[in-house]
């Protein structure tokens, strides 16, 4: 997980982002995701992108849970990255392992 960089050189970090909730932590790997922890108004959440495959925003109802979930979501996209990143990859398997992600983090 040590690739993992503060997005935007940390200069999101309390900003208000477009759901209004403020950005607490914000990474970017440079395989191609950004996972972001952001509190709202009424809402904790951790939303994270696969650049050109998928957005997932999950909610919850501490910070502590939330903070949990946002180290095992970073760990388990370093996985997807390293499935789309794998030379000769069917697009299937790629598929397979953004769909075991959600299950594993609904």
């Amino acid at each position: 997980m040590s690739n993992w960089l503060a997005y935007d050189d940390g200069r999101t970090i309390g900003k208000v982002s477009a759901e209004g909730g403020v950005i607490m932590r914000d990474e970017e790997h440079p395989g191609g995701a950004r996972i972001t922890f952001k509190r709202g108004s009424g809402y904790i959440s951790v939303s994270c992108n696969l650049y050109g495959w998928m957005d997932h925003t999950r909610f919850f109802g501490t910070v502590s849970d939330a903070q949990r979930e946002y180290v095992a979501m970073k760990a388990a996209l370093t996985s997807v990255l390293d499935v789309i990143g794998a030379n000769g990859v069917k697009e299937i398997k790629v598929w397979e392992a953004i769909s075991e992600f959600v299950r594993r983090f609904p």
